[in-house]
């Protein structure tokens, strides 16, 4: 197994709280997270039919088998066994006795949300990061096979080929979870719009564009996507709306929860041709942006990230928390360092001065150096160099 950044606080959660939720993408590691650090606990997969039916048709009976508690998994799939579990551990509230997982992260927090809130502790586990794979041994060697291979354990943990991994991946998802998220009558059409979501990575989203090239309703695309964020396929990341006069773009940046998925729906199969795409910068944002999610979900930080960018076209890729003021990033895919790298940083500073705590740009190089007060950090050393609140 490979050592993950979330366990430490995972475990100082379940010392803390008498339910842990974990959620995350499915085949994120967290079964596997969860039965190691827990391993005296009995483990159940409400996946299993049999599990599943005894859960939803006699939820006392069930629970009433697990006086210590348990490992639950895929908790969403029997939605009223958390008002159940409310009862148990208000009776007995020793910390650590369930660990709860689920993979549909808007119908588990209605659920958690409306019966467990202030019993559990809620945590997401994503894909690696760059820093486990680092620490693991497991690095691609280069930023386009990183892209390419994306972050998905099981195919590090089982030298799997990313292509197959990732096309098996994404049918899995569209033949199960999208079954039980929504009848979604035709597919190929549904497949169609997941392909040109990745073709937008990076990009504002612009959903009466979306659907127009899809060839769906606006409200079919709305519902669409989110399904695709409750099952962990994209994110969004808002604009920070300054309280300024300048006018300001409003639309939030689409991205991928994993890169190497957006890479496989690219039809993007070798590094060649990832070093081609004309996708790579915002591939390469994707990148970093979602390495940051990762860090920031694995020290228990919640708040959002943020871009910014106005009418007049000054733009920052990317605006990290920090107290009351912003880590300023710039991502660039290109490798040789360009004097334009700084300017928006520079111009962004000039504007909010009180703002920015710190400033840095992450680029496809190997060298990093500091210049007027910025950082220039190899997009390797982001896992380690670049700051996460």
């Amino acid at each position: 197994m490979i050592p993950r950044e979330l366990a430490a606080f995972l475990s100082q959660s379940a010392e803390r709280y008498p339910v842990v939720t974990l959620t995350g993408p499915r085949q994120s590691g967290k079964t596997t997270l969860c039965r190691h650090l827990f391993a005296g606990k009995p483990y159940l997969s409400l996946e299993a039919p049999d599990i599943r039916r005894f859960a939803i048709e006699d939820p006392r009976g069930f629970l009433a088998e697990l006086p210590e508690g348990a490992i639950l998994d895929e908790i969403q799939r029997a939605p009223e066994l958390p008002s159940y579990l409310q009862v148990l551990v208000d009776d007995d509230p020793r910390p650590g006795r369930f660990i709860l997982t689920g993979s549909q992260q808007f119908e588990l927090m209605r659920g958690i949300s409306q019966s467990l809130a202030g019993r559990t502790a809620v945590l997401r586990l994503l894909p690696l990061t760059l820093g486990e794979l680092a620490v693991a041994g497991l690095a691609p060697p280069t930023l386009a096979q990183t892209l390419l291979t994306g972050f998905y354990p099981r195919i590090y943990d089982q030298g799997l080929d990313p292509a197959q991994t990732l096309a098996d991946y994404f049918a899995t998802y569209v033949e199960r979870d999208l079954r039980q998220l929504a009848a979604i009558q035709d597919l190929l059409t549904f497949e169609r719009f997941v392909k040109l979501c990745a073709g937008r990575v990076g990009q504002l989203l612009n959903l009466a564009s979306l659907a127009s090239d899809a060839g769906i309703a606006a409200s079919t695309a709305r519902h669409w996507l989110e399904l695709l964020q409750a099952s962990y396929i994209v994110f969004l990341l808002p604009p920070w709306l300054a309280n300024t006069t300048k006018r300001l773009v409003k639309s939030p940046k689409l991205y991928f929860y994993d890169v190497g998925l957006a890479c496989w729906l690219l039809d993007l199969r070798t590094p060649e041709q990832v070093g081609r795409d004309p996708l790579l910068g915002g591939l390469v944002e994707n990148l970093v942006i979602a390495d940051v999610m990762k860090r920031r979900f694995n020290r228990g930080e919640i708040g959002s990230l943020y871009f910014y960018r106005d009418a007049k076209g000054l733009e920052v890729d990317l605006l990290i928390p920090s107290g009351r003021q912003f880590h300023a990033v710039e991502i660039k895919a290109g490798a040789t360092v360009s004097p334009d790298y700084f300017t928006e940083l520079s111009r962004f500073a000039a504007s909010f001065p009180e703002t920015v705590a710190s400033r840095q740009i992450v680029y496809g190089g190997e060298a990093g150096q500091t210049r007027g007060g910025i950082t220039v950090l190899p997009w390797q050393e982001a896992a380690s160099a670049l700051p996460v609140a």
